[in-house]
């Protein structure tokens, strides 16, 4: 059996990454490496005065973990700078917040060159090598600058934007062409995979051939969907722990015969925070027979912070729940608890399972882990109801939740007063919809197709041989 390579910006340890924050990137790759005896290869997350390509290789939860320290002008560069400051906004359809630096695309390029260098002596020939995410867009191109000829390919957990944004980016040729370089592309939807090749027919002048294999820039690569899941069995069990079952009793204690809305997120720009809580104030203002009855628990995780427009993001949700809060709130209620730390995934486990509405609305989301979290803590005999965003990848699965547009108020307003009168024979019959899909499209069925897929028949695999 060939080893699996797994290579991200960050390494989380498998023994730790189901005590972080809910859902995301670390949680999906312990489980797949659990049954691996590969590599768990990426940036320690400390910076050096020199580069030096020094490995750190350690045995974490039964698999190899080797880790690199980066420059800190590599930090501002390439992680601060290219990849949250251009990419991640772009990508997110914020076109308005997108910076655009030659020294960030040139610190993006230097950095997977050194991820590439440093990797290389790992890799032995039958090993199959799995990149992740849009910091290592141009890994495989410079793997094979370097001879590596091993099947790898590349997960995107972000959506791919629709042709006509990305073709916004300067340089979007060349970070296209670098992909064509890689056996396989996953993308979490449909709708991520056709825009992709939407930009390689109509901009980069390639060609659409069956059993998903897009040729342009001289190679071929091919393309499909690739729906992340949750360690469902994992995430039932931790519903059932000490720290869940300790949080879920403080929860309902707080509530004092109320129902609560909740929001679990990082606290980002694309997650539509600020618009959730206008269409919540939407909803206090419809309906003042709801006054004192519910209340809102909205948990953000603070990140990128060095970033200005997550700083901007932070200060604007403090300012517009202390405004609704002021308007609404009554000497023994508060209609927005607005908490900005992080919880253990144990501990959520048990305040998803109080929340009588799971209020999931980004404005744009590669899946969103939360919305199948949420689902899985639920009591199977009186479940909540899960209100989902359309452009949240999750959507395209979980269609019996209330799918909304969250750039509407009146639309989350009206979800969240159908999702407090649906009666529990409705609920039921949505949530184990709703439950079966999290069940049978876990993270392994996630990880078997993805690699299933890299592997698949050579007649099948597109060629990394220039065409014609």
């Amino acid at each position: 059996m060939s080893r699996l390579i797994v290579i991200s910006n960050r390494v989380n340890p498998p023994a730790e990454a189901g005590q972080g924050s809910a859902g995301g990137l670390a949680m999906a790759l312990a489980a797949a490496l659990r049954e691996s005896s590969g590599v768990w290869f990426g940036w320690s997350g400390e910076t050096t005065e020199l580069f030096t390509g020094q490995l750190s290789v350690r045995r974490i939860g039964g698999v190899t973990v080797a880790l690199i320290d980066l420059e800190d002008q590599d930090r501002q560069e390439y992680y601060n700078g290219y990849a949250n400051k251009t990419l991640w906004p772009l990508f997110h359809y914020r076109m308005d917040l997108a910076a655009y630096e030659r020294s960030f695309s040139a610190g993006y390029e230097r950095v997977n060159e050194r991820f590439a260098q440093t990797v290389l002596p790992l890799i032995e020939p039958d090993d199959i090598i799995w990149v992740q995410d849009y910091h290592l867009l141009m890994l495989a191109r410079e793997l094979r600058k370097r001879g590596v000829k091993n099947r790898i390919g590349f997960f995107l957990h972000i959506p791919w934007p629709a042709r006509r944004v990305f073709t916004t980016l300067p340089g979007h040729a060349e970070l296209a062409e670098a992909l064509f370089h890689y056996d396989l592309l996953g993308f979490q939807t449909e709708d991520h995979r056709d825009a992709f090749s939407d930009y390689a027919v109509h901009s980069a002048g390639g060609v659409l051939h069956e059993g998903g294999v897009v040729e342009a820039f001289g190679r071929k690569v091919r393309i499909g969907a690739f729906p992340i899941g949750i360690d469902t069995p994992e995430f039932v069990a931790a519903v059932q722990s000490e720290p869940a079952r300790e949080h879920f009793t403080r929860m309902r204690d707080s509530l004092a015969g109320r129902r609560m809305i909740l929001g679990v997120d990082r606290l980002d720009y694309s997650k539509g925070l600020e618009e959730r809580f206008l269409a919540y104030e939407q909803f206090l203002a419809d309906n003042p027979d709801q006054h004192e009855k519910l209340f809102l628990l909205q948990i953000a995780t603070s990140t990128r912070g060095e970033v200005e427009a997550y700083q901007d993001i932070r200060a604007k949700l403090d300012t517009v729940s202390g405004r609704i809060n002021g308007e609404f709130a009554s000497v023994d209620w508060v209609p927005i608890r607005y908490v900005n730390r992080a919880y253990r995934r144990d501990e959520l486990a048990g305040v998803y399972r109080a929340a009588h509405i799971g209020l999931v609305t980004p404005l744009r989301d590669g899946m969103n882990l939360v919305a199948k979290e949420y689902v899985a803590a639920q009591d199977p005999a009186d479940p909540g109801v899960l209100i989902l965003s359309e452009f949240a990848g999750a959507a395209e699965q979980m269609k019996e939740a209330l799918i909304v547009n969250p750039f509407s108020r009146e639309d989350v307003a009206e979800a969240i007063k159908r999702g407090l009168a649906m009666p529990r024979e409705e609920r039921l019959r949505r949530w184990e919809s709703l439950m079966h899909g999290v069940a049978t499209q876990d993270v392994a069925a996630w990880r078997d197709s993805f690699v299933e897929a890299l592997t698949g028949a050579p007649a099948e695999a597109p060629t990394l041989q220039p065409v014609g």
